[in-house]
């Protein structure tokens, strides 16, 4: 009798072991599954955390680049609304609403720069003032922008400042594209100012879009021309005059008959490719790598 009894007792002892033992796995199992979960939420916080900062990054220098050149007036907060942006019209902003931004700096400071204005302006009717009947000075074509109305109007007075101020030389003397013939037709006129036509005016043949120390790019012609030592004096004093850059990198000089000059030289002119906003793509990765 006491011997079932020890008996029944162990089976029970037994059967509550294996009752406590299940609980154990069960619950081991629920806190594996628990702490799973917790890291993957955690990560995804984590990466959603990445992402939405990159993006605030995004905007913010997108803001930065329009506010620093100027094309709309600065936001109420830090960075633009799409508000904002929606209603912004760069043909309707004076430069006094942009100050101290590229295109503000370019309208008030490079465009009123005496030594580039001191470059006649040949050629142009519409920068003639009919009312003065000589050419535009930048205090007039100023005013002409300060009483603009409307984006038209800014539009037309910001196009009269690019035609007929000192910003006009800029592109003469070094020029956004690689234009050969107005490249020749540059060094032609020079010639013809000089009382001496060319034969021909042609590039060296080894043009490429070699760059030299200041970034611009490099084209390569030949300058071939005989004439008396006065006129090629001449010659060399308006290439060295000429708002468009020659360098002569090479030369020979030879005496010729009826005390004629001949040289035969090579030079560099130059150009700059136009200036682009690079977009840039971030990758954003869960682990961080």
């Amino acid at each position: 009798m006491a011997k079932e009894i020890a008996i029944g007792k162990r089976a029970k002892i037994s059967e509550a072991q294996q009752n406590m033992l299940m609980a154990v796995i069960v619950a081991s199992a629920l806190l594996g599954v628990a702490i799973a979960f917790t890291v993957h939420f955690i990560q995804q916080i984590s990466f959603n955390a990445k992402v939405i900062m990159a993006s605030d990054e995004s905007i913010v220098a997108y803001s930065n680049t329009i506010k620093s050149i100027g094309v709309c007036k600065s936001p109420r907060g830090e960075v633009y609304s799409d508000e904002e942006l929606k209603k912004c019209d760069p043909d309707s902003i004076e430069a006094s609403e942009i100050p101290n931004t590229l295109r503000a700096n370019i309208l008030e400071k490079v465009a009123a720069n005496e030594a580039l204005n001191s470059v006649p302006n040949k050629g142009d009717s519409n920068c003639i003032n009919p009312e003065t009947s000589k050419s535009y000075t930048y205090k007039e074509l100023n005013e002409i922008y300060k009483n603009a109305n409307g984006s038209s109007e800014l539009n037309a007075a910001s196009q009269l400042i690019k035609s007929c101020s000192a910003l006009r030389v800029i592109p003469d003397a070094l020029p956004a594209f690689k234009n050969e013939e107005a490249l020749l037709a540059s060094l032609n006129k020079l010639f013809i100012e000089s009382n001496w036509e060319p034969e021909s005016i042609s590039p060296s043949g080894t043009t490429s879009n070699t760059t030299n120390s200041t970034g611009a790019k490099i084209i390569t012609l030949r300058l071939p021309f005989s004439a008396d030592t006065g006129t090629t004096k001449t010659i060399l004093n308006n290439i060295e005059r000429s708002i468009r850059e020659f360098d002569i990198t090479k030369a020979t000089i030879s005496w010729e008959k009826d005390n004629q000059l001949s040289i035969s030289a090579q030079a560099n002119a130059y150009y700059v490719d136009e200036t682009t906003i690079t977009e840039t793509t971030k990758t954003i990765k869960a682990e961080g790598k």
